[in-house]
């Protein structure tokens, strides 16, 4: 295969496929939808079988049992897509939605109307659920999409492309609106990245190495997140039972995702009496602790922490942990060392709630809450394509309003600029 080649006519398809896609209907757009879950359920049988050769595959290559679970295609993981298909259709359509109509003072009336991105290239590896989560926020918010999953997932993901083109196909859209990319060749990446001319966005889901190296050689916009170096401040003014569950559950509730907390500063104030009573809530969860020289001076037996851990995301249950002399201190550790993802504070005090919201540069803040709580379902998105640390265009969980843009619309009745 000619990889150049055939993944221009991806994007010359899917650039045609984009001007169809975001002028029909949501009830259009939503058959579509509703028409993919009926078609994965009725081809229950040739997932079993493609998902089969993709596990024979990744237990001959060595795949460790973490990944060839992410891999598998259960009945149940089934059940999850062709739900979570008949969800996103349940979505209200952001598009069209027209904003802050006003009149200006010459007569003209001015506001923002919501539209579609228009291609969307996504790049992801390993879990097949993914193709479908990804193809129906992209086809509910009206954009076309080029999916382009791992290499161990080929077979799985060919299956549940054949079901999207079927559901496309009975809604009357064209098949192309969601295409998902025949080649392993990492030839194809590179190509997806670099083709602004068909592509308007690119948003990789995946390990560091994937998103960094996407980020380095795109020319294409990217929507991303690197790290998920997330904080928790517990203050002066805290609750002490209010904090220690709030910490406990923002490290422990999962240790492999990206709005686990991976640091705790603790106010200097509090910290003899607060941390005997952490290290016991962490001890019956089986969490390593590494602590700073004030931490070490309260708990001995906690191992030294080094500056390297203030900036790891251990996706592990390891909880680096630091003292520090009040609100000023603790600010200025997070924005030093944040990844801008999730950061939160455990104050009673108003005041001090605010300029924490205020001063952290944070895709999410919280106020006594759990750092698990930043995700997209959470916040009533209902569906989410990711998280973004970037400051532009999208920030924090993406939903459906994150795949789309603004334009300026005016109404006028024949009025002219004098």
């Amino acid at each position: 295969m000619d990889i150049a080649s055939y993944m221009t006519e991806v994007g010359q398809h899917a650039r045609q496929a984009s001007t169809l896609v975001a002028r029909s209907t949501t009830a259009v757009r939503n058959r579509a939808l509703l028409a993919t879950a009926a078609a994965l359920d009725e081809a229950r049988h040739e997932l079993a079988l493609a998902n089969a050769k993709d596990l024979e595959k990744g237990r001959a290559s060595g795949l460790d049992a973490a990944m060839l679970d992410r891999l598998e295609l259960t009945p149940a993981r089934i059940d999850s897509m062709i739900e979570g298909l008949r969800q996103v259709a349940a979505l209200g359509d952001p598009i069209g939605e027209i904003t802050n109509l006003a009149y200006r003072p010459s007569g003209i009336q001015v506001g923002k109307m919501r539209v579609p991105l228009g291609v969307i290239g996504i790049i992801y590896e390993s879990r097949p659920n993914v193709t479908v989560e990804a193809a129906s926020l992209c086809l509910k918010s009206g954009n076309a999409t080029i999916l382009r999953g791992g290499s161990e997932s080929i077979h799985s993901n060919q299956a549940i492309a054949a079901c999207l083109a079927k559901g496309l196909a009975e809604a009357g859209l064209p098949e192309t609106a969601v295409q998902v990319v025949k080649t392993t060749d990492r030839a194809a990446v590179g190509a997806l990245i670099t083709m602004p001319e068909y592509v308007d966005v690119i948003v990789p889901r995946g390990g560091k190495g994937l998103i960094e190296r996407i980020s380095r050689e795109a020319r294409v916009p990217v929507i991303k997140h690197l790290d998920g170096i997330c904080h928790v401040y517990i203050d002066s003014h805290a609750d002490p039972e209010k904090a220690i569950n709030v910490a406990v559950n923002a490290k422990t509730q999962r240790y492999g995702t990206c709005n686990t907390m991976e640091t705790l500063l603790v106010d200097s104030e509090i910290a003899d009496d607060i941390l005997p009573l952490l290290a016991q809530a962490f001890g019956r969860m089986e969490v390593e602790l590494r602590g700073c020289d004030r931490t070490r001076a309260v708990l001995p037996d906690v191992t030294v922490a080094s500056d390297e851990d203030w900036s790891t995301e251990y996706l592990a249950p390891i909880l680096a942990v630091r003292v520090v002399d009040g609100l000023d201190a603790a600010i200025a550790h997070i924005n030093t060392y944040s990844s801008q993802h999730t950061d939160a504070i455990i104050t009673e005090n108003y005041t001090r709630a605010r300029r924490f919201i205020t001063e952290v540069d944070s895709a999410s803040v919280m106020v006594n809450a759990s750092t698990r709580f930043a995700d997209g379902f959470e916040y009533g998105l209902g569906a989410e394509i990711g998280i973004s640390t970037d400051k532009i265009h999208a920030r924090g969980p993406v939903g459906l309003e994150g795949l789309t843009s603004q334009k300026y619309v005016v109404f006028g009745d024949g009025h002219v600029r004098t």
